[in-house]
């Protein structure tokens, strides 16, 4: 399987990263939306899951959800939010815009894994 984990967050990619690898799966990374958006584009016959946070600069995990729900070719690929947001009114924002999942910061990897199995079963 192969994962995007999206954060403007380093550390967070790299435990993302660690995780994921150690799960037998293949992780992409982008730092922001944009660049997440290029790179599903670029990969997108091989992604099987995004892995998305909420607070990013310049475009927001919501946003990105959404550009990722508008276009159709992306339709098969679920998107988990990994964010630090608690809030139940964000988790309702997320759900309704297209996300599968929702985890909040902090995490540990029996909860990641946990999450990544339920967003693509």
């Amino acid at each position: 399987m192969t994962i995007l984990s999206v954060d403007d967050s380093t550390t967070i990619r790299r435990i993302v990263k660690r995780t994921v690898t150690e799960l037998g799966h293949e992780v992409l990374e982008a730092p922001d939306g944009p660049t997440a958006l290029e790179v599903l584009s670029q990969n997108s016959d091989k992604v099987n899951l995004v892995i998305l946070d909420w607070n990013m600069p310049g475009m927001t995990g919501l946003e990105v959800l959404k550009a990722i729900r508008a276009e159709s070719k992306y339709s098969g690929i679920p998107v988990m939010m990994l964010t630090s947001e608690a809030e139940q009114g964000y988790v309702v924002q997320a759900l309704q815009a297209g996300a599968k999942n929702y985890l909040t910061k902090p995490f540990d990897k029996e909860m990641l894994n946990l999450k990544i199995q339920e967003s693509v079963a």
